[in-house]
């Protein structure tokens, strides 16, 4: 990494000024992400280049001491270029100045080795280099891996199901075990951008061989028209034993490099993971505390599967039958519009949905059947209001045994509450006291977002 520290007069060169004894204020520190640019790129040319892809890191704070912040620094910049060719990260630092405020001096290198770990190089010309030596290592480390499946690629991925040869194909997905050497490196490589880019995330151990990476891969020609192989992205899949002798596919971690984004391919890598898990009659497939965005695109991805699975068509006919019997009371017997266990199971073996899962598309698949839909959204707006209350606070009478509790915060005290399960003896309704006003806003809110949701889907699904 380059540090370069720009000149400044010297306030004692002048024999005659006479030192003045003074008060500093304490050093308030800056934010990291306040002097801090990381940008990816593919070529050495685009290193110091204005034109470069800057990517958004989640939390750059968890990588320096205390509170987040460096400290004993004037006009501190910090420009780091990531290789998407070996990974590696050269980290350029500019400052004016350097003084103790009262707060340290931040080790700013030792913070970058926790942020890089041993991706990381020091000097300039060595970091430029690894993009003409280190151009084969994607190829390289996938020669060893099982190709899973390849697609036709014209700007963004298509929506066909065919798979085609190799010969015509530009991306493909490999797939490999992480107890192999080469998985390993590969991840080990790319735990700093999973550190930066996926919120929540800590790395897989890379010696557990019940760990699975799925790699999404471009072949390119170069200049000389050799193929070289990019990697756009790649999920990280845990097999678990399945009594008495299946296996469960839980995806851990996804992410697709920044500037391939957008493009369809996150999508492209679940339509993958869907095929292995009914090619493999696994038990089923599972998602680790899926984020928003990504829930959104995994039911984007689950409701044309459901639209054309006939075992489960029946079932939807029936609850917006009877939905369209007429106004509901505000009592809602919610298992009259659910799909009954049979129909929960088909889905499971079939297309190995969860049942978590296919109750969120179920409630899609329900408004798209309603025609015409304006005429009885109140009442579907009812049930999914009755589905969200019971989800956050009990079922039933209310509860089920659990009771919410407001707790003092700093981030928004509207938003502050802890969930427990009563114990014996205690009552099980929920602690509104004053603020059941405001709970009930809270619950409204939910539930337009989920509506909200629910047409956005159904919109994008209708479209293709």
């Amino acid at each position: 990494m380059g540090q370069k520290q720009q000149a400044t007069a010297d306030p004692n060169a002048d024999p005659k000024k006479r030192r003045r004894v003074g008060f500093s204020n304490i050093d308030a520190g800056v934010e990291a992400k306040e002097c801090i640019k990381i940008y990816l790129v593919s070529r050495k040319e685009e290193v110091d280049s204005a034109g470069s892809f800057c990517i958004d890191p989640i939390d750059l704070s968890s990588f320096f001491d205390e509170d987040g912040k460096i400290y004993g620094y004037q006009g501190l910049k910090i420009t780091i270029w990531v290789s998407c060719i070996s990974f590696h990260a050269y980290a350029d630092i500019t400052f004016q100045s350097t003084a103790d405020g009262g707060k340290g001096i931040t080790d700013l290198k030792a913070a970058l080795q926790r942020m890089f770990a041993e991706t990381i190089i020091e000097n300039k010309d060595d970091f430029l280099q690894t993009f003409s030596t280190e151009t084969n290592l994607i190829r390289s480390i996938i020669s060893s891996g099982e190709i899973l499946k390849y697609k036709a690629l014209n700007g963004h991925i298509n929506n066909s199901k065919s798979h085609l040869e190799a010969a015509n194909s530009d991306v493909e997905v490999v797939r490999m075990v992480v107890g192999s050497t080469a998985a390993g490196h590969l991840y080990s490589c790319l735990i700093p951008l999973v550190l930066l880019l996926v919120d929540g995330s800590s790395p897989i151990d890379v010696i557990d061989p019940r760990w699975e990476l799925y790699v999404l891969i471009q072949k390119k020609p170069d200049q000389q028209g050799e193929i070289q192989c990019r990697l756009l992205g790649f999920t990280a899949v845990y097999r678990f034993f399945h009594y008495p002798e299946s296996s469960r596919l839980r995806l851990s971690q996804i992410l697709v490099l920044p500037p391939y984004q957008h493009k369809g391919y996150g999508r492209y890598l679940l339509e993958v993971l869907n095929d292995v898990a009914v090619s493999e009659d696994v038990y089923d497939l599972t998602v680790e505390e899926p984020l928003d965005h990504f829930q959104h695109v995994r039911t984007c991805v689950d409701i044309p599967r459901l639209l054309v699975f006939d075992p489960i068509q029946h079932a939807v006919s029936s609850a917006v039958s009877r939905m369209k019997e007429g106004k509901l009371s505000k009592k809602i017997h919610i298992p009259r519009f659910m799909p009954p266990p049979s129909v929960i199971e088909d889905v499971r073996k079939s297309l190995k949905i969860n049942k978590k899962q296919f109750l969120k598309c179920w409630e899609v698949l329900m408004y798209l059947a309603l025609d015409p839909v304006d005429k009885y959204m109140e009442d579907y707006v009812s049930v999914i209001s009755k589905r969200v209350k019971d989800d956050i606070i009990g079922k039933d009478s209310g509860t089920a045994g659990k009771r919410l509790i407001e707790v003092p915060g700093d981030y928004d005290q509207e938003m502050s509450f802890v969930m427990c399960r009563s114990q014996a003896g205690e009552a099980s309704s929920v602690q509104m006291d004053e603020n059941e006003t405001t709970q009930e806003e809270q619950l409204q809110q939910l539930v337009d977002e989920r509506v909200k949701e629910i047409k956005l889907i159904a919109q994008k699904v209708s479209l293709h």
